[in-house]
This record gives C-alpha cells, structure tokens and sequence, in this order.
C-alpha cells in the first residue's frame, strides 16, 4: 500500500522467490486490493520512519516459518479447487450450523456481510489465507460470529468484507512480503511465529475482536470504518512492542477473546 497523505492507494502484490518451505504448497502469484473499492477504501499503510532489517538478523527456524507464511499469503482464491469450496462451505456451516447453505453462490452469502452473492469475488482481494484465518477465527471462537442481542443486534459493519480487510492489513503491518521485515513490530512478530506456527491466525482473531470491541466503544458507523481499522492497528503496533509481552497470549487485547 502506498501513504499519500490521508489517502491510501492499493498496489498489486509482487511475486515471491527463494521459498524452501514445505506446507500450502502454492503459486506465487500477483494479488490485488482493489476489491476494496467498491465500498470501503484500504487502510492499509506501510510505514518506513526507519529500516528495522539492518538491526536484526533471522534466525534458520524464522526463515522457514516466514517463507511458509508467504506461501500462505500468496495462495491465490479460486472457486474452481475442492479445497477452496469446502473451505467456504466450512465457514459457512461455521457460522450457521442450523441453516443449510443452498449454493456457494447464494443470497445467503449476505446474510454474513458479504458484498453480493458470490463471496469468492472478495476472497480475491485477500488470498485463500483470509478464508482460513476466517474459518480459523469460526472454529476457535465462534461468539463474534452468532452475535444476535442488545447493541450486537445487528451487522453494524459489513463482518465479511471486514474480516478479509483485516488480513490484509495485517500483512502489511508486519511487513510479510519483505525478505525479512523492515519494521520492528514484523521482526517481533516473527519471534512469535517462530514458537507457534497459527500465529498469524491467532493475531487475526485478536484484531478481529479487537476492532469489533473498538466499533461498539466508539458507537462508530459505517462511515467511521476507516478510522476504527487504523486505531486497531495503531492498538496492535502499540501492544506487540510492549516488553512484557513475550508471547500473544500476553497482548492486553488477547484477553477480548474470552469475552
């Protein structure tokens, strides 16, 4: 993403080389943001006040954990691999068990936030990875998804469309697609990545709530959902620089998943 200002521009993802790692076998191949731009701009920004890389080195185990998380990364969508399909039928079946789903492309669809009918038109602007941290995100913790009473009543912002935002931004907070990140916060991140292979699947669910938590405090609307994405981010960037925080059961924010 490029800053311009107040302004956020999306870029095209550039492809990957030197991967040695050996889970989610994937392509490399170029992604774009633009399905952002339909509704709701990119709030994505890639900061540089300072080259973090030059102050630290990887270790052999962060490579191979980084590289495999970029393979991840670049797993194009594509509704025509099995995989794919019966991931979204997974998240559907997540999300409501007792409602059986007519068709991958469905009305249904809006029912969770999705833009139109046909969710792998979102899924493209984030990868199959934001279909897994989703999913991961459904089966181990379920409660922001079933939301149905007091001021959770209703989507108050479009949940699917969100969800896919936030692994976007994300990647671009932690610098993923870089050889080895640039910002201090990527290079925490990856110490993290290092002892638990689901990390960036359990950072997802901690800005998730996160930013659903931040929403309702703010009582913000569906005009404010740029400025809740970014205060999320800056939240994050805050906490993972924290010194007692060792591990990401030790964010003050993981705390909002057991609510």
């Amino acid at each position: 993403m490029d800053n311009r200002g107040d302004s956020f521009v999306a870029v095209r993802r550039t492809t990957l080389h030197g991967e040695t790692c050996n889970s989610n076998s994937a392509e490399a191949v170029a992604g774009s943001a633009a399905w952002l731009g339909r509704s709701l701009s990119c709030v994505c920004v890639q900061r540089r006040d300072s080259d973090a890389s030059s102050f630290f080195d990887l270790t052999l185990a962060q490579e191979e954990c980084l590289q495999r998380l970029q393979r991840r990364i670049h797993v194009p969508y594509d509704s025509s691999i099995i995989e794919h399909q019966e991931a979204l039928r997974a998240l559907w079946n997540a999300a409501f068990p007792e409602e059986e789903l007519r068709g991958l492309i469905s009305e249904q669809w809006k029912e969770m936030g999705w833009q139109g009918k046909d969710p792998s038109t979102d899924f493209r602007g984030g990868g199959f990875i934001s279909l897994e941290n989703f999913l991961f995100f459904a089966r181990n913790f379920p409660d922001l998804l079933w939301k149905r009473e007091g001021d959770r009543s209703v989507w108050e912002y479009p949940f699917a469309v969100a969800g896919v935002n936030i692994t976007f931004m994300l990647v671009q907070m932690l610098d993923l697609e870089a050889v080895k990140p640039r910002t201090l916060v990527g290079a925490t991140f990856l110490k993290f990545l290092e002892e638990n292979e689901s990390a960036f699947d359990l950072l997802y669910c901690i800005a998730f709530k996160l930013m659903d938590h931040q929403w309702l405090s703010m009582r913000a609307s569906y005009m404010d959902f740029n400025t809740v994405m970014k205060s999320t981010r800056r939240e994050l960037e805050k906490e993972l620089l924290q010194e007692e925080v060792l591990r990401l059961e030790d964010l003050p924010s993981y705390k909002l998943l057991s609510r």
